[in-house]
């Protein structure tokens, strides 16, 4: 940076208009250089009333002041604040250091804002209207706020480094360079990224973003119909929650203590043409204001993020073609919270993801075949409303249209760890059922019996009354048809049930089966409870095995 002007004379060759003069004595004396009329039409920076040159401050002027302004008075600090203003030229900092604070309210700017490779403090535009933001690696040592200002050329902040807090709330942004509303690829904030109730017309992209502190997304809308995603955020770090939630609820509202609860218009067009509002939802509460749902109008991906304390989509509204995706892929968080109203198109992808809890609601996942999980691993399941285990199933299975094992083996161990046991034995019956039909016919029809008998292991019940069925049978069958003994002198006292039981028993012997010789229909009615006690035994030998394993 240059030095500063030694005297508070501005240099000759400005040749300073009277709007431009006041500014310059604010600058020196701190205060703030207001150009609004106090009629809200008149001073809408998007609006199409003519500011004339009583409200015209040149770029070049601004730029002076902040790159080599003159001294304050004394016991003054020196700092921009400029109100109602119309910029002309290009504001260009680029490669400056801007030691001054300043802030610009509700101005209009006829050219794009140049800040890349700038140094600077704190730097306010709130409500402003500029063609586009130019800020690629700029490094701030505290905030950076953009609040309610529209930027129809899109925003670029790749690589920045904010050094406390970004405030985009209630921005509203149009596709910029290669349909980009937002680039913001490689972005570090030291602090919270706030961007609730932000129109963006095109792609936000924080892919490799790392926040200090917390991502709030409440009743943002994000629409790309150029492109597959809305928001590309891969190996995005956010060191404590990221919420993509509804607008509306108290936790929401004080993040934008000067916003309208309801939201306000915005000037980009939709798809039919149309100027779009913020679409306010009737609220879960009669007395308290409308929500507005955080949107998501093409695909969203957040693969390889990580979330220090949780992930929230609740509430949000997805709205995805066929073959664009909610990716999820080896997300990492404490907590995943997703209650989203259920996509109905696209896919919602969790493969490889890593979540403590698993906070859910049955309604909100997708049906038919829309929910990839495959190595998605939770530790506690924590539902809201009601969940059956019948609708957890239908879960997994709509996330296994080709059978696998893990995804049931990852909820049975859950139930199993919760101490929901009986839970945990009707998942891993289900898992069978579902194999079984991969299997060749003779596998198949093993299966079948497997099920029909002890229902694979699962319900060991099930194998002792079946043995008391053929014991009680084989008892009553052979009380009335004794079969011959095979020694007259050595055989035992002749006891039906003993004989019964001793056929159906294949590892015990108890000296009665050897014992008598029976011929015909006795003969086959003995060999059938010899073969229905070997099938229980082995049915019961594999069921317990397989618990045994999962022990």
């Amino acid at each position: 940076m240059s030095e500063p002007l030694e005297d508070g004379d501005p240099p000759a060759g400005l040749r300073l208009t009277t709007a431009e003069w006041g500014l310059w004595q604010a600058f020196r004396n701190g205060t703030r250089h207001d150009l609004r009329t106090g009629d809200l039409a008149e001073d809408d920076p998007g609006g199409d009333r003519v500011w004339g040159p009583r409200r015209t401050v040149r770029a070049r002027v601004i730029s002076t002041l902040l790159l080599h302004g003159p001294p304050p008075l004394l016991g003054r600090v020196a700092a921009l604040h400029l109100s109602g203003a119309l910029i002309t030229g290009r504001l260009d900092l680029s490669g400056g250091t801007v030691q001054p604070y300043f802030e610009l309210r509700h101005c209009r700017f006829d050219e794009e804002v140049l800040l890349s490779e700038c140094r600077l403090s704190t730097g306010r535009l709130l409500g402003c209207r500029l063609p586009r933001l130019e800020a690629a690696r700029l490094t701030t040592d505290g905030d950076l706020h953009l609040p309610r200002c529209s930027i129809p050329g899109g925003i670029r902040l790749t690589d920045a480094v904010i050094g406390t807090d970004l405030m985009l709330n209630e921005v509203t942004v149009g596709g910029g360079r290669r349909g980009r509303a937002i680039a913001a690829d490689g972005m570090t904030v030291g602090q919270d990224l706030q961007a609730s109730l932000l129109l963006a017309g095109g792609e936000v992209s924080l892919r490799g973003a790392r926040i200090g502190g917390s991502l709030f997304m409440y009743g943002s809308e994000l629409r790309n119909r150029r492109g597959p995603y809305a928001l590309h955020a891969p190996q995005l770090e956010v060191a404590r929650f990221a919420h993509f939630a509804s607008f509306g609820n108290a936790g929401a509202r004080h993040l934008l203590s000067s916003t309208p609860p309801t939201g306000t218009r915005y000037p980009l067009t939709g798809r039919d043409g149309a100027r779009p509002q913020l679409r306010p939802h009737p609220s879960p509460d009669p007395s308290g204001p409308p929500v507005q749902p955080f949107l998501c109008d093409g695909g969203m991906k957040l693969d390889d993020g990580r979330f220090g304390d949780s992930l929230v989509l609740e509430g949000a509204r997805l709205e995805l073609e066929r073959g664009q995706e909610l990716s999820l892929r080896r997300v990492q968080t404490p907590e995943l919270c997703f209650t989203p109203e259920r996509v109905t198109e696209g896919r919602v992808v969790l493969a490889g993801a890593t979540v403590g809890n698993l906070v859910d609601r049955a309604d909100s996942w997708p049906r038919h075949e829309g929910l990839w999980m495959a190595g998605f691993s939770y530790e506690h399941l924590i539902p809201i409303g009601s969940f059956p285990l019948a609708e957890r199933l239908r879960w997994v299975a709509t996330a296994t249209p080709e059978y696998s094992a893990e995804p049931y083996e990852q909820l049975a161990t859950v139930l199993r760890n919760g101490g929901e046991d009986n839970e945990a034995r009707t998942v891993l019956l289900a898992k069978q059922r579902r194999r079984r039909e991969t299997l060749p016919l003779a596998g198949k029809l093993w299966g079948y019996l497997q099920d029909w008998t002890v229902a694979y292991g699962y319900q060991p019940v099930r194998a002792l009354l079946w043995m008391l069925l053929l014991w009680a049978s084989g008892a009553l069958f052979f009380r009335s048809n004794a079969p011959e003994p095979r020694n007259d002198e050595e055989s035992p006292h002749w006891d039906a049930g003993v004989y019964a039981l001793d056929l159906l028993l294949p590892l015990i012997d108890l000296g009665h089966d050897t014992a008598w010789r029976p011929e015909g229909f006795h003969q086959w009615m003995a060999t059938g409870l010899v073969l229905a006690g070997w099938v229980l035994a082995t049915t019961v030998a594999a069921g317990a095995t397989r618990l045994l394993r999962r022990q």
